[in-house]
């Protein structure tokens, strides 16, 4: 059976939607999405929220259409993934669409204000017992959430309540309401990624950068649109059963769905490291505690990226999801063709990645000295379609090592050799320690340096080209002290002074 040699989950991320669905069209735009890559997930709910820009109503029959058009697309669907990770049937996500508090903010928060519909079954979700986290997806405004947690903290002993909610993990498309900064000052243990920046000044946030270069104006040159542009939309993602529920874009298209493409199970993504980097962007811890402890919430990141002229680099939070727009927009389109083509043989499906004998979706973790030369081995990758071919391109995703912008001081290269033709098996030296191994500040060395990331990249010849990932984190470790020596310092230009 053709099916089961596609890729297979180990386990499937807990998801709780929050949408201010018909607000504008974006929201609908990413449901559709969402349901295309709803087998990789155990969904929990689908609650209709109010948001800054639509105060007082919430719109839960637009979530039926969407889920109705859905019901005509799940069986065509089924066909083209492993048969152990079957698409929800339409049924089931309908009993998941609830109405959140029909009114703005905090308004719906306080101690003798009831749980929305949405409030009391996320409150249910957070308490079912599970040791996977459960991650709530704030496409609107945050009052549902900020509600529920209320009323856990009213509800259990201060240890009980902080269990319940370690449980959370929050994913908000900036802030749409004034629960967003309530919840981040009441519960600042929560693990809660959230693009900070002035009221509104949207255009500052990562997320846009999945389609907002030509609405708000940032890194021109270096994005390509051709692939949000609404006659590729209209040609590749508005037909079908589902596609034909897609709406056009107003402002930009699907400023929401950095969400869960942060949680899509392609290789590349790591949810728990908020700082490696994904299809949803990359983000770094926001502040520290009065004690010197890291807080548990994250804010934008910046990658360097090279543009569409090949030479010019851009550096911005807006680059950390721009950068895969080609892959994830050709995954899109393909998905919406699985749609409408129930013959596994005429539409295409994702590499399959093995890195030394290790199948698995996480990254895969080694150790090697400072300077060690070691071999990374994905010769039993495959495709499983039959006459597709397979290119193979590993490289060094340096941003995630470094502690700032200063990317090229910090963290050197490394040294990247094909072994064969294609490039299935590769050698990688680490720097010396001199480079991976010494505190900047002290210049003494350390017996436990920087952790690199190399990704491998696979990509097919089917139609559209599909991109499977394999994260590599290597611990650079320097067991005899060595390297480092010269003047450490006080404050940072007393290094820059002394390595001059």
């Amino acid at each position: 059976m053709a099916t089961e040699k596609l890729q297979k989950y180990a386990s499937k991320p807990r998801v709780f939607i929050l949408s201010d669905i018909s607000n504008e069209p974006d929201d609908a735009e990413s449901l559709c999405r969402y349901l295309l890559y709803s087998n990789q997930f155990t969904t929990e709910g689908l609650v209709a929220c109010t948001s800054t820009w639509m105060k007082n109503k919430v719109c839960p029959q637009d979530m039926h259409k969407i889920v109705d058009a859905y019901a005509n697309a799940v069986d065509s669907l089924n066909a083209h993934v492993h048969p152990d990770h079957q698409y929800p049937t339409a049924d089931y996500f309908r009993s998941l669409i609830k109405k959140g508090a029909e009114t703005y903010g905090m308004t719906a928060v306080g101690d003798e204000i009831p749980l929305s519909e949405g409030g009391q079954l996320l409150y249910d979700r957070i308490l079912t017992p599970s040791t996977d986290p459960l991650w709530v997806l704030c496409w609107g405004g945050t009052n549902t959430l900020a509600q529920t947690l209320l009323k856990i903290d009213a509800a259990f002993s201060p240890e009980d309540s902080q269990r319940l909610m370690s449980r959370l993990r929050v994913y908000t498309i900036s802030d749409q309401d004034n629960t967003g900064s309530w919840i981040r000052t009441n519960f600042p243990d929560i693990f809660y990624i959230a693009s900070v920046h002035g009221w509104n000044q949207y255009g500052m946030a990562a997320w846009t950068g999945i389609s907002g270069d030509r609405y708000y104006g940032f890194d021109q040159g270096g994005p390509d649109f051709t692939k949000m542009e609404k006659q590729w939309i209209k040609d590749n993602i508005q037909i079908g059963p589902l596609g034909s529920a897609y709406p056009d874009y107003l402002f930009i298209p699907e400023g929401d769905t950095p969400t869960f493409l942060y949680l899509l199970q392609n290789g590349l993504n790591a949810p728990e490291f908020p700082d490696f980097g994904s299809w949803g962007g990359r983000y770094s811890r926001t502040d520290i505690s009065a004690d010197g402890a890291n807080s548990n919430h994250y804010s934008d990141a910046v990658d360097r990226v090279v543009g569409t002229d090949g030479k010019t680099i851009y550096t911005s939070n807006h680059a950390t999801i721009w950068r895969w727009r080609d892959a994830f927009q050709n995954d899109f389109a393909a998905r919406i063709k699985w749609t409408m083509e129930s013959d596994f043989a005429k539409v295409n499906h994702h590499p399959v990645i093995c890195v030394n004998n290790d199948w698995g979706l996480h990254p895969l973790r080694l150790e090697a000295e400072a300077g060690e030369t070691i071999t990374l081995d994905a010769s039993k990758t495959y495709d499983p379609d039959a006459n597709d071919t397979l290119s193979f391109k590993w490289w060094h995703y340096r941003e995630p090592t470094a502690t700032q912008w200063w990317v090229d001081a910090e963290v050197a290269l490394l040294g990247i050799q094909k072994v064969d033709d294609e490039g299935r098996k590769v050698t990688a030296t680490l720097p010396p320690p001199d480079k991976s191994a010494v505190d900047l500040m002290s210049r003494q060395p350390v017996a436990k340096g920087q952790l690199l990331h190399l990704i491998l990249e696979v990509t097919d010849s089917g139609s559209p080209p599909l991109k499977s990932y394999r994260r590599v984190l290597i611990q650079v470790t320097n067991k005899e002290l060595k390297g480092g020596g010269g003047k450490g310092g006080d404050a940072i230009g007393d290094v820059m002074k002394a390595a001059a």
